[in-house]
């Protein structure tokens, strides 16, 4: 009981002292949702448990994952922007539960020029996210776990870094089917930067639950992100929520919908949104293999298709 004291009074000073962060232009890759199956839902996986892809929301979640499973995930963003991820976790007898993550972005090539238009030649630009986690139970049925990432930026010859960590607590209720999670992802601080100048990482604190229904075969998720942001009034801190249900079809077919508020707000041109903001994706297993698919829509600026394969090693 005495390490789950420490540790809660250590979650809570992280999310007092990082109450006054504001969104930021660094790093801002690591705020896309790269799983299929997570993006279906809104981004609603702080509370998840049975996915690799779950260090990236909560490396907590890690820890009730089984066996050796790995995923891989690709991005088709917009303006041709192409991510991909991959995720892997692997339990120690004795020590605890590692996980490892690559997390990639590719801005495509562009046409440089000097002050005076002359063309210069083509140049690049590309990000990555290195990540290791270690998760473990504090007492029955609840765990907490860490990541530590190495981050790099880089447009042509310039480049920036930074390292970051990520804290999770995780708190499952088996006999109801509830599962509990909250996250604080991305503290950290440049080491490296374009201009000399160092800018925030995009710090993101989450909470959010999820229950499986007795009596149907859908579970329901519910998260609360971007906790520490600076809001106009105490209410507003609660706008940003996304709830998502997946459906489990058959034992081959799963279907899933999710809603992101606060992305509906931010994408709404003039004062229509459209269907900005909502998600749709499906799980088809076969054999060993998990294959997802997510569609998200982004109003009228565009859609994100994801695809991913999942299996145990």
């Amino acid at each position: 009981m005495r390490k789950i004291k420490v540790l809660l009074v250590l979650f809570t000073f992280i999310a007092i002292n990082a109450s006054w962060a504001q969104s930021t232009s660094v790093y801002e890759f690591l705020k896309v949702d790269m799983s299929p199956r997570a993006a279906s839902l809104g981004g609603s996986f702080v509370s998840n448990g049975d996915d690799p892809d779950v260090i990236f929301y909560n490396p907590a979640g890690i820890q009730l994952l089984e066996n050796s499973p790995v995923s891989f995930s690709y991005v088709n963003y917009l303006m041709d922007i192409n991510l991909a991820s991959l995720a892997y976790s692997k339990n120690i007898e004795g020590i605890g539960r590692f996980a490892a993550a690559v997390k990639y972005i590719n801005y495509g090539t562009f046409t440089g020029a000097d002050e005076s238009a002359n063309k210069t030649g083509n140049f690049s630009a590309n990000e990555l996210a290195l990540i290791v986690g270690y998760a473990n139970a504090l007492e029955e049925n609840f765990y907490y776990g860490a990541n530590v990432k190495f981050i790099y930026s880089g447009i042509d010859h310039y480049s920036s870094s930074a390292f970051a960590f990520d804290l999770g607590l995780h708190y499952s209720v088996p006999d109801q089917n509830l599962e509990l999670g909250a996250s604080a992802l991305n503290l950290g601080k440049q080491f490296s930067t374009y201009d000399g100048v160092k800018e925030d990482l995009p710090l993101d604190i989450e909470v959010g639950v999820s229950k499986k229904l007795a009596h149907l075969p859908l579970r329901l998720s519910l998260d609360f992100h971007r906790l520490n942001e600076k809001r106009d009034n105490f209410g507003d801190h609660f706008k940003g929520f996304s709830f998502g249900g997946e459906f489990t079809l058959s034992k081959v077919l799963t279907l899933r919908l999710g809603y992101d508020n606060e992305k509906r707000d931010e994408l709404k041109i003039g004062s229509t949104s459209g269907l900005a903001g909502f998600n749709i994706g499906v799980g088809i297993k076969i054999k060993t293999y998990q294959f997802n698919y997510g569609f998200s829509s982004f109003g009228q600026i565009g859609s994100l298709q994801r695809i991913g394969v999942s299996t145990s090693l």
